[in-house]
């Protein structure tokens, strides 16, 4: 399956409007953002599961990178809780399972292989730093090579300066709304602006973000399930 496979391109969704996907362990839904390949994919999903679900023990081959976003999910090394970012590394494997429900946004396959470092962040109890124009403050997640992870809060009427993103750039809006020259994106909205994309950030109300950036033309080996 490809769906916004070209990395290349820009794509946009509002994860709110799209239909729920079964996965292939009931009571775990997606809805799909980017992917390529079957049920081993390169993928970018927001997941749901309901109260109770399991997912059978599986492999990452290429790597996996949460951000919960409802609820809390787990497996058998922790819980976590809504706020939490966490990535295990290439090679890596669990059994994750949610007892009261959740929401994720889920990135599998996308980690280089040398990123072996496993991250477990609760942003409810981390730190702002200021950024780079007053009104913006930056919550680093991780750093590997020219990929670059943070939660970004735009106070209102904070705008930014027209810039370039060489690896590419990419959005989930959390609360608020964000906006550039191209449109708003309400909470909910996922946007993906390839490699060398140019554009000029603002938020009129104020919003908060989870950014990506500089990771859209690396490419790992085969992942596994659940995105």
């Amino acid at each position: 399956m490809d769906l916004h496979a070209d990395l290349s391109q820009r794509a946009l969704h509002d994860t709110n409007a799209l239909a729920w996907m079964p996965s292939p362990m009931a009571g775990v839904e997606r809805r799909m953002l980017d992917r390529r390949g079957g049920e081993v994919a390169r993928a970018t999903s927001i997941v749901r599961y309901a109260p109770g679900s399991r997912f059978e023990r599986h492999g990452h081959g290429g790597g996996e990178e949460i951000l919960v976003l409802e609820g809390t999910f787990s497996d058998e090394l922790g819980d976590y809780p809504a706020g939490t970012y966490l990535r295990n590394p290439a090679g890596s494997s669990h059994a994750p399972f949610s007892e009261p429900g959740c929401t994720l946004l889920v990135k599998l396959q996308q980690m280089h292989p040398s990123d072996q470092q496993r991250l477990v962040i609760d942003t409810r109890q981390s730190s702002w730093v200021p950024g780079l124009v007053d009104g913006l403050e930056v919550m680093p997640l991780h750093a590997f090579g020219s990929e670059h992870v943070a939660l970004v809060r735009w106070a209102p009427g904070t705008r930014f300066q027209p810039h370039a993103h060489p690896g590419g750039e990419e959005i989930l809006v959390l609360e608020g709304v964000f906006q550039d020259e191209h449109g708003s994106y309400p909470a909910g909205s996922w946007l993906r602006n390839p490699p060398g994309s140019v554009h000029r950030p603002w938020s009129e109300a104020g919003c908060t973000i989870w950014v990506k950036t500089g990771h859209l033309s690396a490419t790992v080996g085969p992942d596994g399930l659940e995105g």
